[in-house]
C-alpha cells in the first residue's frame, strides 16, 4: 500500500481514540475527551523539544537553543489557549458525565509529571501516584537526569563563568534551588552578555507561561467544580492553587532586585 495522509498520520486509530463513557453520550464528554487527548499530544511535542534544547546547550548550538525555545514558548501558548475551548463546558454539562470518569484525573497524567520533572519541578514523592503506572521507569529516569537548568548551568561553567561546585553536585532528584552564590554570575551575564541573557530570558518566559498555564487551569477547575474534591483523589482547585507561584527556576527572579 502507497503511503497516504491517512495512514501516516495512523488516522483510523487515532480517531478510534475517543471514548465517551456516558449514554448518548452526553454532549460535551467528547469535546472533554479531546482536548485532553491534545494536551497530551503536546506535552509528547514539548518532550521531545524539550530533550532537543538540553542536547543543543551541552553542544554549545546556540542558534538551535535560540529556535527550539521560540518552539516550545508558542507550543504552551496554544496550551493556554486550548482552556478557552474547555471552558464553554458548564458546570452542569461537566457534572452530567463527571461521575462516569470514576478515579480518572488528569492528576495522574504521567506526561505532564515528566514534563514537570524535566523543567526541574521535582518532588519524589509524586511517584506515588504513578506507582502502577507502565510509565513509573520514565518518571524515575528522569528524576535521575539533569533538569533544563542543570544543563544551562553546566553550560555555563563549561563556558569559564563562575557556578558554585554545589551547585553542580546537587541532588539532581530535588527540585532546581535558588542558590545565592549564582547571582553575580547571572548579573555579570545580563550586563556583559546579551546573547546569553536572552537564554536567560527565554527562560524565564517559559516559567511564565507554565505559571499562566497552572493560574487559568485553576480558574479553569474553581469555574467548573467549585471547590469539589478531584476525581483523581486530589484537593481539585485547592491543590491547584498550592502549585502556583513556584518558580522553576528561582534564580533568574531573585536578579530582578539587583539588575
Amino acid at each position: 500500500m502507497s503511503l497516504t495522509y491517512s495512514n501516516y498520520l495512523a488516522l483510523d486509530e487515532l480517531l478510534a481514540c475517543q471514548r465517551p463513557k456516558s449514554e448518548g453520550p452526553e454532549q460535551d464528554e467528547m469535546l472533554f475527551i479531546v482536548i485532553h487527548q491534545v494536551y497530551e499530544l503536546w506535552f509528547k511535542q514539548m518532550l521531545h523539544e524539550l530533550d532537543f534544547l538540553a542536547a543543543r546547550l551541552d553542544a554549545d548550538d546556540l542558534p538551535a537553543v535560540y529556535a527550539t525555545l521560540k518552539r516550545i514558548l508558542t507550543v504552551l501558548k496554544v496550551q493556554v489557549a486550548q482552556i478557552d475551548i474547555l471552558e464553554t463546558m458548564s458546570p452542569v454539562s461537566f457534572l452530567s458525565f463527571r461521575s462516569r470518569l470514576e478515579a480518572a484525573s488528569g492528576f495522574q497524567s504521567p506526561q505532564f509529571r515528566e514534563l514537570e520533572f524535566v523543567l526541574g519541578r521535582r518532588h519524589r514523592g509524586m511517584l506515588a501516584h504513578h506507582a502502577e503506572s507502565p510509565a513509573l521507569a520514565t518518571l524515575e529516569r528522569r528524576l535521575r537526569e539533569p533538569s533544563l537548568w542543570d544543563h544551562f548551568v553546566s553550560f555555563l561553567a563549561r563556558h569559564g563563568f563562575a557556578v558554585p561546585p554545589a551547585l553542580l553536585a546537587r541532588d539532581l532528584a530535588t527540585s532546581n534551588p535558588e542558590c545565592d552564590e549564582l547571582h553575580p554570575t547571572l548579573i555579570e551575564l545580563y550586563r556583559g552578555h546579551p546573547h546569553l541573557a536572552q537564554i536567560c530570558e527565554r527562560l524565564v518566559d517559559l516559567d511564565e507561561g507554565i505559571q499562566e498555564w497552572r493560574y487559568r487551569h485553576v480558574k479553569m477547575v474553581e469555574r467548573t467544580i467549585g471547590t469539589k474534591r478531584g476525581t483523581g483523589g486530589s484537593a481539585g482547585a485547592a491543590y491547584l492553587r498550592g502549585t502556583l507561584f513556584e518558580p522553576l527556576f528561582p534564580d533568574l527572579w531573585a536578579i530582578r532586585t539587583e539588575l
